[in-house]
């Protein structure tokens, strides 16, 4: 007898423990952390001429197989088929989830990754060309606000050139600045830059544009 009294007694008091534990809303259960995600322009040099937009979709395609594998998201990418270069702009925990994926999917490694923050975009508008004009000012050289700053001082010219800057991505560790823009031609963005900020590039790229 008192055994069953003493079993009733541990269940009722684990029964009221319980509810009291539930009603704190404190839970068990453990969320995972997930990894923090940072956007990357990795860059690849192919043979001059022998690089096609189609070729670097078709491969872009691949990527989007098996980016999920990796954690990784593959945003853009730009060809300039004429000096065989590509740019891929995704999103990553790291850099070498990128590698990865590119391994797997293709295998066309990566000649460089930049790990970089971007600006507020714009809209392409229009039929101009697309352009990347790559500006290099050295390591710790130069801060995402200062390029901000520089950036809206092109906005404020680029009517007068009929350039169109959409967007700009910053990698501070490199002192590497990357500009995405249409425009008639390679000219009239140096001349944008030149008279905005006097900051030009050391190379603009007539590219195309794939997501």
């Amino acid at each position: 007898m008192k055994s069953l009294f003493a079993l009733l007694t541990f269940v009722v008091f684990s029964s009221i423990a319980f509810h009291s534990y539930a009603q704190s809303g404190v839970s068990h259960t453990i969320i995972p952390k997930t990894a923090k995600e940072n956007l990357y322009i990795d860059v690849h040099h192919l043979e001059p001429g022998n690089v096609t937009y189609e070729a670097v979709a078709a491969a872009h395609a691949k990527d989007l197989a098996t980016e999920g594998k990796y954690g990784v998201q593959f945003l853009k990418f730009w060809v300039d088929e004429g000096k065989g270069l590509v740019y891929c702009l995704s999103s990553a925990s790291d850099s070498e989830s990128i590698r990865k994926t590119h391994a797997e999917a293709h295998g066309l490694l990566p000649d460089h990754i930049y790990q970089v923050t971007d600006g507020a975009a714009s809209a392409a508008a229009g039929q101009n060309d697309f352009y990347l004009d790559i500006h290099e000012l050295g390591a710790g050289n130069v801060s995402a606000k200062a390029v901000a700053a520089a950036h809206q001082k092109d906005l404020a010219v680029e009517k007068k050139y009929g350039v169109n800057f959409i967007n700009y991505w910053v990698d501070e560790k490199e002192g590497v600045v990357m500009c995405l823009s249409q425009a008639k031609d390679s000219a009239s963005i140096v001349q944008t830059h030149k008279e905005a900020h006097g900051l030009v590039p050391v190379r603009v790229l007539k590219v195309k544009q794939g997501e």
